[in-house]
């Protein structure tokens, strides 16, 4: 049985075998992420990644959704809003690449835009035939963020051209045959599966943090990332597309802007 360990906003920690599972608990609005909720979830992944309190970390969405993303009710306004919303998704990448225990996504639904980005850098990714994953950014007059330039070519190889650029839904199946999915499971287990693959990861005696230091994205490639795709999302900003593309999501869904 879990045991819980804390809650906060949009955010619960269970433990399950020694094993971290990090919920984003918002269902009602598709766990979809404020600034507040991306800087808590960075800071827990860097609390337990130590290895000193957890064996791994699992993360995950409640209800139908791993997360929708940006919280576009919450979307930045001003010059300022605009960086640190972007700066909160990075840190998130950050604080995964930088644990010492395995990180884990267990995607349990529709994963869009910088949620769908932030399962690139876990160290694996576990789905359900509901896995569904979406990037809408180009025809919003969004850049992509969370080092995802660099992410999800490593993952995906050259399907990142076409997941990027005609923002097609990739559904479970397709997910699995391009690498976006390391595996698919019934929904009942997708996160007792998760916790399996942390514990078959680190095994007595392990150098499984060495290894990950090895295989994942070195820091200075990421870091360059971000600095490539904060560039690009400072002219998306200042030329006024990103607005007008907030705007249009608002209008398409009979709420204004």
């Amino acid at each position: 049985m879990p045991h819980r360990t804390s809650e906060t906003a949009f955010l619960t920690v269970d433990t399950i075998r020694d094993v971290a599972v990090l919920t984003l608990s918002r269902p009602e609005k598709l766990n979809a992420m404020d600034v507040a909720t991306r800087y808590r979830l960075a800071a827990v992944i860097r609390e337990l990644g130590t290895g000193e309190r957890a064996r791994g970390i699992v993360l995950t969405g409640e209800g139908r959704a791993f997360s929708a993303g940006e919280d576009l009710q919450s979307a930045p306004s001003t010059d300022a809003e605009f960086r640190e919303a972007f700066e909160s998704f990075h840190d998130i990448t950050r604080a995964i690449l930088g644990t010492r225990v395995p990180v884990v996504a267990a995607v349990n639904g529709l994963a869009v835009g910088g949620a769908s980005e932030i399962t690139l850098c876990c160290d694996a990714r576990i789905g359900t035939r509901a896995t569904e994953y979406y990037q809408p950014e180009n025809g919003r007059g969004i850049t992509i963020s969370n080092a995802s330039s660099v992410l999800l070519r490593r993952v995906v190889g050259n399907h990142a051209m076409r997941m990027v650029l005609g923002s097609p839904r990739i559904g479970a199946d397709e997910a699995l045959r391009i690498g976006l999915l390391d595996e698919i499971v019934e929904p009942g287990v997708l996160v007792g599966r998760a916790v399996e693959t942390v514990i078959e990861w680190t095994p007595e005696g392990n150098t499984t943090a060495l290894h990950l230091a090895l295989l994942r994205p070195q820091a200075e490639d990421v870091e360059a990332a971000f600095a490539r795709e904060d560039l690009a999302a400072g002219k998306a900003w200042e030329s006024g597309v990103l607005s007008a593309g907030i705007k249009d999501f608002w209008s398409d869904r009979g709420t204004g802007a």
